[in-house]
Formats: C-alpha cells, sequence, structure tokens
C-alpha cells in the first residue's frame, strides 16, 4: 500500500526530501495554504504534516477521511482538535525538542532586552536622541527567576540563569521532585513562586487551570516590580490585567512573544504600552529550529505509516482503540 502525505504549509527542504525517498510515500507539498484549498487537498491524505498556522480542527478532520496521523512540526498542539482527532483515530504526534534551545535563548534574550531597555535606546538613536538616564537598568545577577513549567524549555532556562548567577525557583505540578533536584531548582507552591519572584517566565501548556494565570489577583501576590517573561501562549495571561498592573508600575515590565489572538488587534492594550517590549511570536523561528522540528516530524511520519511506531503521541487513547 502506498500513502499520501499532504505537507500544507512551509518546513524545510529536508523533511520534503525524507518523505520523498520512500518508495511507498507519495508527497503533496504545496507550500502554505488558504482554507478553501487546504480542505480540498487534504480529502484523501493519510498524513499530514503541519506547523502553527494550519487549523486541524473538526471540520478538517471530517473532511480528511483517509487520515491516520498527523505530525506538528514543533511544541503546541492547540491547533488540533485533539478529541475530533481521537474520535476518527487519527494519531497526533508533536516534535518537543526540536525547538527547545531556541526558544529557551529568546526568552532569555527578552528577559534581558527587559532588564536593560535595549528596543528603546536602539530607537531613541534612531530618532536623533543620547538619553542614557532615561534607560537605566537592572542586573540579573542575584535577582531570583520563577519558572512556571520546568520541562524541556524550563530547565534550559534554569540552565541559564545559573550562568547568570540568578536564583531560581519553580512550579510545575508534573514534574517529578527528582528531576527538579537534578538541576537544583526547588519546586514550590505557585503561589510561592509568584510571592518570591523578581523575574517571572511563563512555559506552561493552556488547561482549563493555566489559562489566563497571569491575572489581577495572581498579580496582587507578586513582588512590586516584578517583571514577566511570556514566549509560551498568550492565552496565560488577561492582557487586561497585566496592561492595568503595568500602568500603575506593579509590574515593572513585561516582554511578551505570544499573544491569544495573532496577530493581536491594533487596540490590544499591551501592544505599545511604554513597559511592555514585544515579539511575533518568534521563539523558535531559528533556521537551526526548523530543520530540526522538519525532519522530526517527517521521520514521525514515515515511522508510523511505513513501521506502526508511533512517538510523542499527543492524544494517547486513540492507541488503546
Amino acid at each position: 500500500m502506498s500513502f499520501h502525505v499532504l505537507v500544507p504549509d512551509n518546513v524545510h527542504q529536508k523533511a520534503i526530501d525524507i518523505l520523498r525517498n520512500c518508495d511507498r510515500i507519495r508527497v503533496s507539498a504545496p507550500g502554505k495554504l488558504e482554507r478553501p484549498a487546504l480542505l480540498d487537498a487534504v480529502a484523501d491524505a493519510h498524513a499530514i504534516i503541519i506547523r502553527s498556522g494550519v487549523r486541524a480542527d473538526a471540520e478538517l478532520i471530517e473532511v480528511a477521511s483517509q487520515l491516520k496521523a498527523i505530525a506538528r512540526a514543533g511544541v503546541g498542539v492547540d491547533n488540533v482538535d485533539l478529541a475530533a482527532a481521537s474520535a476518527a483515530g487519527i494519531v497526533v504526534m508533536n516534535t518537543p525538542g526540536g525547538n527547545t534551545i531556541s526558544t529557551a535563548e529568546h526568552s532569555f534574550g527578552l528577559m534581558i532586552a527587559l532588564s536593560r531597555h535595549i528596543p528603546q535606546g536602539h530607537q531613541s538613536l534612531l530618532e536623533g536622541r543620547w538619553d542614557r538616564k532615561a534607560f537605566t537598568g537592572v542586573e540579573l545577577k542575584g535577582k531570583t527567576l520563577g519558572i512556571i513549567g520546568l520541562g524541556r524549555i524550563g530547565g534550559a532556562i534554569a540552565t541559564r540563569a545559573g550562568a547568570f548567577e540568578m536564583n531560581v525557583i519553580a512550579h510545575d505540578p508534573y514534574l517529578p521532585p527528582q528531576v527538579a533536584a537534578e538541576i537544583n531548582v526547588p519546586l514550590l507552591e505557585l503561589s510561592e513562586v509568584y510571592a518570591n519572584s523578581d523575574y517571572l517566565t511563563l512555559h506552561a501548556l493552556v488547561t482549563d487551570d493555566t489559562r489566563g494565570m497571569i491575572n489581577a489577583e495572581s498579580i496582587a501576590m507578586m513582588k512590586d516590580g516584578i517583571r514577566i517573561v511570556n514566549a509560551a501562549r498568550g492565552a496565560l495571561i488577561n492582557s487586561a490585567d497585566l496592561a492595568a498592573a503595568l500602568s500603575s508600575g506593579v509590574v515593572a515590565g513585561a516582554a511578551l512573544d505570544v499573544f491569544e489572538d495573532e496577530p493581536p488587534p491594533a487596540d490590544h492594550p499591551l501592544i505599545g504600552h511604554p513597559r511592555v517590549i514585544h515579539t511575533p511570536h518568534l521563539a523558535a523561528s531559528t533556521s537551526d529550529a526548523q530543520v530540526t522540528v522538519a525532519v522530526e516530524a517527517a521521520q514521525l511520519i514515515v515511522d508510523f505509516l511505513l513501521d506502526g511506531v508511533a512517538a510523542n503521541v499527543c492524544n494517547p487513547e486513540v492507541m488503546a482503540g
């Protein structure tokens, strides 16, 4: 039996080559498709490789009657309807390790830029100003960094924070304490992380418990002057509450790479706020990471279609069926 693999987004050519080198796999790689063309193209596909810009929702899954597997070239699968996929017997897999370093480095870069007002200083020179006093910053050394979500990315950030002589604490209800102990990071209750952090960086999935977790109530538990970094998911933050805390000075600054709606609307309360720096979801956007996640996604599909081997399964209940 031969299989049709659709790649309806822009992924690295190395991934396409892996698929095309398999005799039993026919590849369609048209690049990024608009929604109507996507629904047409997926109708006879046995597998698809997607990035964050493709919604594999219930509508797509219903149309894709031959679909057996979805591989996400990246970590987050909130653009995939896992329940609908499971009901249809479709295995959903991701590549959780491929963009770890890129995301960790970007998060740390945001933290440094936030501390030293680097974007604002750059802009001031472009505007012909030389105003050093306006951009007095703070050092990372000796500050306490709170990490929410001590998985691959959170762990990589903890390692880098040690090189900057920061004190690191974390909250992760899913991580075994011995794993955190191996990197010398104490696991605390969420309220303790809020209360003791000078910097807070978010690396959690969006769930019913974490959606909007940074809000007026949680900010009230934090130190005055805390700085918040988010390169995980925009929905972790209540934007209106954070904007109010920034305006009052309770939160000294925020560095954001992600937003609940992307791109964010023009009237978003955090876009253009003087205490906020932001980037357009660039955390995984390095050439290195794009190659890695694409190649890993292609290999996941090959192993599943040709050998029946499933790895990094995001909906394990489908395997029981």
